[in-house]
């Protein structure tokens, strides 16, 4: 009945989930359904545009066209840190993400061939390893019998077919004498990029003009944008996106879409199941779409879509404070990681010449439940509005430390302090509970959290990242745990390995489901920690062949995911799906390759790496030398309350995994470290100093048992509340 129970929860759940994971794809459709009417599309380029350059007065042509379009940012993130004015032309043209290391700066100029140009050294471009789809959009424009026009050097590359031909060219508005032969244009705006360059490049520092000359950079930008919105037809569609960086910090950059109907409306897409953000792939969907030109089986990207609507000066002050919040994270999370990496180096040192002389401080313990308190506070800090204060970052920073430290008094305040398992199991379940909160609801806790991820550094931008994933799994497999350890005790063991397999596996499956988690590490990560989990519970033992055997199994569970999101039709997949695609046209490699070099990378890091080092040693030595390190009270613990080290082991092993098939690579296993650890060592403190598992055997005659009284025949001995220095 249990059983029955809780697999109810998870299909109700996963059911009321899934109609608001799809809630972006079905506008996906309906936008894309109303474009297809064979129309003219103007695409404009504007490389380092962003919001905070838009200004009724500076920015006149700019500020009209964003009154009668859908409005939103795109994050410009291609191979690298920052993206080249080059690299985003070449990801227009591509309709996947590229870069070809020419260096950071502007597209080559274009040779004249009668009307039209040609892109010198193309053919060089498609022999890169990522430039192979150079001339995607253009070749797809030709096959539908339609030709192309671009306006400046950057439209060319845009529009090239895959020699490297467009049909007409200018080297500015005025220079195209006819704007209606072609019914797909693209114009190159270089002149608020070109101010930065130095020697053809981009100089690697945040910003190399003062407001003035940006200012006077803007105006110039506007004005050759108003040049070409006088010569564009009426009846055309108008994309507008700043597609490049202009300096060595990334920045979400201006999307505006000119069409019927979208007016005051944000513009999203799938690729990110955000309803004001898109990517770069998204552009050549998006103009072929509305060109009533069919989408390349290769191109990532999907069509733009209108979502909620907005007035402007709401919409435009929305987007400059999501950019503001996405630059702040970003350069807020290294110094932030390198803190906490610190605190736990000297935590687990202090904790050691404490320990090591057979002194068992509640402070100490005190101090594990905070630290461990910290991560689920990166994210709970969203729902502060941090972003509107005059010093961001510091409201950030300090708005976790606070929640770390609420989330610390609720665990030592209820009336669970009493149970030694206690505060372990609320920081673990409230880490837990809020993870799967934010999972359901699209995720707005991860997205531009410090423990989660951001659009402007573009890894991921919805669903579950690698180090929230760490730490779903490792709560949710100690949460388990405590609640087992106790059914054990109570002599209902076979209900202690049902729970933890049926609350494992429904995590898990919100981890991997696409438009949930869509976690594809995660899941290969989480089945084999489940599984030993749940061995454990039941009293057997884990072989090295039994634990090869719940790695293949979760490869083949997140394989099963995949091939069904590939099924869905292409609008609605998430990279789950087209990762499938990717296999079965062979084109997989380069993506592995970089994902492994990524993971590989993460080996080096000074703010990960610690972690690990310093809390596996003292884990490992802890237990191989009780006696010196720890008084003895991890082994007694795991004695006491041997659930919890099935937890434990269950939880290491999710981040070994995980850390081996993820591009985070020691992030997961930092994680994983960072929660469990401290919550394991909490337990030891708190936990009586007897050997005797509890839910054993009774204690015979003469041996201690709670308050020192004699077992009594028939009671397992019960978790006690010593108090420090009496247990």
């Amino acid at each position: 009945m249990v059983r029955k129970a809780l697999l109810l929860v998870v299909v109700a759940t996963l059911c009321w989930a899934l109609p608001a994971s799809g809630a972006l794809a079905a506008a996906q459709d309906t936008g894309q359904a109303a474009s297809q009417a064979d129309g003219r599309v103007a695409f404009i380029g504007v490389p380092g545009l962003h919001w905070d350059d838009l200004d009724p007065a500076i920015t006149p042509h700019l500020w009209r066209l964003a009154g009668q379009s859908g409005l939103g940012s795109v994050s410009v993130k291609t191979l690298g840190t920052v993206t080249c004015p080059h690299d985003g032309w070449l990801t227009v043209s591509a309709g996947v993400r590229s870069a070809v290391g020419h260096g950071c700066g502007l597209p080559p100029e274009p040779a004249p061939q009668g009307a039209g140009a040609t892109v010198p050294g193309f053919a060089d471009l498609l022999g890169e390893r990522d430039g192979t789809y150079a001339g995607t959009l253009g070749e797809a424009v030709h096959a539908a019998g339609q030709c192309t026009a671009a306006v400046g050097r950057g439209a060319a590359l845009a529009l090239a077919d895959r020699k490297g031909s467009v049909d007409l060219y200018a080297a500015d508005p005025a220079g195209l004498t006819d704007w209606s032969r072609c019914k797909v244009v693209a114009v190159d705006v270089d002149e608020l990029i070109s101010p930065y360059l130095t020697d053809g490049r981009l100089p690697k520092e945040p910003d190399a003009l003062g407001p003035a000359r940006r200012e006077q950079a803007v105006r110039a930008a506007d004005a050759e944008v108003g040049a070409a919105l006088a010569r564009i037809p009426a009846d055309a569609e108008v994309v507008l996106a700043g597609i490049g960086d202009h300096g060595s910090v990334p920045h979400l950059r201006v999307v505006m879409w000119k069409r019927p109907g979208a007016a005051g409306a944000f513009v999203g897409t799938t690729s990110t199941r955000r309803e004001d953000i898109v990517i770069l792939p998204d552009i050549a969907p998006t103009v072929l779409t509305a060109a009533g030109v069919a989408i390349p089986p290769t191109v990532i990207g999907s069509p733009w879509a209108l979502g909620r609507t907005a007035g402007l000066d709401e919409a435009a002050a929305d987007l400059r404070r999501a950019d503001l919040a996405g630059t702040t994270v970003r350069l807020t999370t290294g110094v932030f990681f390198t803190a906490f990496a610190i605190s736990q180096v000297v935590f687990y040192v202090i904790a050691y010449l404490l320990l090591a002389r057979r002194r068992r401080p509640m402070a100490v313990g005190v101090v594990a439940l905070g630290l461990a308190s910290v991560p689920v506070s990166t994210y709970l800090v969203n729902l502060l509005p941090w972003a509107r204060a005059d010093q961001p970052a510091m409201a950030l920073v300090g708005g976790v430390v606070g929640l770390a430290g609420l989330i610390l008094l609720a665990a030592m305040a209820g009336p669970w302090r009493r149970h030694p398992l206690g505060p372990p199991a609320v920081v673990a379940g409230v880490t837990a509970a809020v993870l799967v909160g934010d999972l359901l609801t699209g995720t707005p806790l991860q997205f531009n959290s410090l423990m989660g991820y951001t659009a402007v550094v573009g890894g991921r931008y919805h669903g579950l990242a690698n180090i929230p994933f760490a730490l779903l799994a490792t709560a949710v497999l100690m949460v388990t745990a405590v609640a087992a350890d106790h059914l054990v005790r109570a002599g209902r063991r076979r209900l202690a390995v049902t729970i933890v397999a049926t609350l494992g596996v429904a995590a898990m499956l919100l981890a991997g489901w696409p438009g949930i988690g869509s976690d594809f590490g995660g899941v290969i990560a989480f089945v084999p920690g489940i599984a030993v989990t749940a061995l454990l519970v039941a009293g057997k033992r884990v072989s090295p062949a039994k634990l090869a055997g719940f790695c293949v199994l979760g490869g083949l569970a997140v394989s099963v995911i995949a091939v069904l999101d590939h099924l869905r039709p292409p609008a609605s997949q998430t990279h789950l799906g087209r990762f499938v695609g990717q296999v079965i046209e062979g084109t997989f490699l380069p993506m592995i390759g970089r994902k492994l070099g990524a993971m590989l990378n993460t080996m080096l890091s000074p703010n990960l790496m610690p972690i690990v080092i310093v809390g596996l040693a003292f884990l490992v030595f802890a237990l191989l030398r009780p006696g010196q390190a720890s008084a003895g009270l991890l082994p007694q613990a795991f004695a006491r309350a041997p659930m919890l080290r099935a937890g434990l082991i269950g939880a290491l092993v999710s981040g070994v995994v995980g850390m081996l098939v993820n591009d985070s690579g020691t992030a997961v296993l930092s994680m994983v470290v960072a929660l469990a650890v401290p919550l394991v060592l909490y337990a030891g403190l708190r936990l009586p100093e007897q050997t005797q598992p509890l839910g054993g055997e009774p204690a015979g005659p003469g041996e201690p048992g709670r308050s020192g009284e004699p077992g009594r025949s028939g009671e397992p001995a019960p978790l006690a509340d010593p108090v420090p220095g009496k247990a």
